[in-house]
């Protein structure tokens, strides 16, 4: 065996010693930090791993489950561990949530999180921070108007009336499905469009070429104003980003625009469906719920209803808001201050010392979550009902609900401030004109108990059966078109 070269040897020992070294100044950073933090003495859970923190708590429960137990036990803001025991700040105080949604230039995205997020949706607005941000959303934000979903509610119709008995190719594992009497045992799985390929640069290259394609068909297009009739999203950002109101200098360049594909796709076809989905798991353990809101839809004598006939429908529009605050799909998001900074509170908290706090000191660096469904589903904003799907209690909002800052609907579905959700008239929309043709058509009920019924999330919670750990994403329903009398 040939021996290594003396000066090789002494190139990796000396590798080896930076590494080391480099490892220890971390290491011994990490733990400074930690005893030095302004949030050492907030109360918390114990720590239960110094590799995992509390995140297999986390990981192994429904979403929000261990932090609602938390908030009982110590109270709205506390912290809790992350990976290598690094500490998170948790609060349910709606002000100082109101204070990091409201100032993006202190509270944004960690740089892990942007790098896993745009390795699946690039480059969009739902990564990008700072000047770039503001850049594309001021471009964006006239191609999600009220104005142009108006114009697009008549393609969410279409295009929910293929999911009916004479689209059998959308239920193709259930042959019998649209018969007056199915069998009992013919199931059909809610779709939950299960999360992108694990070859994510395949899947990236794949989106890229098809928005490359669209760009240039929506660019020419654009350009000839006569034929100009495109009312999909893409066409609708290439129109507004050419638009003489944006200065050359602010517009998008090519890239930035293709960007935007994947985070349509992702972003806002993930989240709309799975939204769907729940609202389906929803009315399947409701019935009564269900048969009025069918009562309602039935009543409208069009089979394709406009926008501003869709926002119309008061139940339809309580059990749309019921189902995105209780089954937001986005449980949480997290958020790293760039700066040292201090939140403001509703309510002051005591520390482990027995020392009150008006407001929280949080030292540049230091990561929170913003805890959508936890909010949602607080008991001290919406009632000891809170965990309970109730659409009626949307006829009388808590006055509490007024301080969650959220965009819409006092919930955090959507978040609030410069970075909530810009799509999400669009989702609504999206998601009633689904939900009208559905419920009109067809009636669900579960076809496992509802015991079996858990709640996964990768980027979106998604239902998973706790009989099938290894089964993946699915919500098994029976689905019977509904007979009008």
């Amino acid at each position: 065996m040939a021996m290594l070269d003396p000066v090789l040897i002494q190139l990796l020992q000396a590798l080896g010693a930076t590494i080391g070294a480099l490892g220890l100044y971390k290491g011994l950073q990490l733990i400074y930090s930690e005893l030095t933090s302004p949030l050492r003495d907030l109360p918390g859970p114990e720590n239960p791993s110094w590799i995992y923190g509390n995140f297999k708590e986390i990981w192994n429960e429904a979403n929000s489950v261990p932090q609602e137990r938390w908030v009982q036990q110590h109270g709205t803001t506390l912290k809790y561990k992350g990976l290598f025991g690094v500490t998170r700040l948790f609060t349910m105080d709606t002000k100082a949530l109101n204070h990091v949604l409201m100032n993006t230039n202190i509270y944004q995205k960690p740089e892990p999180a942007r790098y896993n997020l745009g390795r699946i949706v690039g480059g969009g607005v739902l990564v990008v921070e700072g000047e770039k941000h503001k850049q594309q959303r001021k471009v964006m934000n006239p191609a999600f108007g009220p104005t142009q979903i108006r114009e697009l509610t008549e393609i969410f119709m279409a295009k929910s009336e293929q999911v009916s008995p004479d689209h059998e190719y959308l239920f193709n594992d259930l042959p019998r499905w649209y018969e007056d009497d199915p069998h009992p045992y013919d199931q059909s799985h809610v779709p939950t469009f299960a999360i992108l390929d694990p070859e994510i640069e395949a899947s990236q290259k794949t989106m890229t070429r098809i928005g490359n394609q669209l760009l240039r068909e929506s660019k020419l297009s654009a350009q000839d104003k006569s034929t100009s009739t495109s009312r999909d999203l893409l066409s609708l950002l290439v129109h507004s980003n050419m638009s003489t109101d944006v200065p050359a200098h602010q517009r998008m360049s090519d890239e930035d625009v293709v960007a935007q594909v994947p985070t349509f796709l992702v972003a806002g076809h993930e989240t709309t469906s799975t939204a769907t989905t729940w609202a389906l798991f929803a009315l399947s353990q409701d019935i009564p719920v269900q048969t009025k809101l069918r009562e309602e839809l039935l009543a409208v004598e069009t089979d394709r209803p406009t926008m501003d006939e869709l926002n119309a429908l008061p139940y339809l529009d309580m059990v749309v808001r019921e189902t995105l605050r209780l089954h937001a799909p986005v449980p949480a998001t997290i958020r790293q201050a760039t700066q040292d900074d201090i939140l403001p509170l509703n309510k002051p908290f005591t520390d482990r010392k027995g020392v009150v706090h008006e407001g929280i000191r949080v030292r540049k660096g230091q990561t929170l979550q913003v805890p959508i469904l936890a909010i949602n589903r607080s008991k001290e904003i919406w009632g000891d009902d809170a965990p309970e799907f109730k659409p009626e209690r949307w006829e009388s909002t808590p006055e509490a609900a007024a301080s969650i800052p959220g965009v819409w609907g006092n919930m955090l579905t959507f978040l609030g401030g410069p970075r909530s959700c810009i799509g999400y008239r669009f989702s609504l929309v999206e998601m009633k004109a689904l939900l009208f043709t559905l419920v009109r058509a067809f009636e669900f009920e579960l076809a496992v108990p509802v015991e079996d019924v858990d709640k996964k999330s990768t980027i979106v919670q998604r239902p998973v059966l706790k009989s099938e750990p290894k089964g993946g994403n699915q919500l098994p329903m029976f689905i019977r078109p509904h007979v009008r009398v």
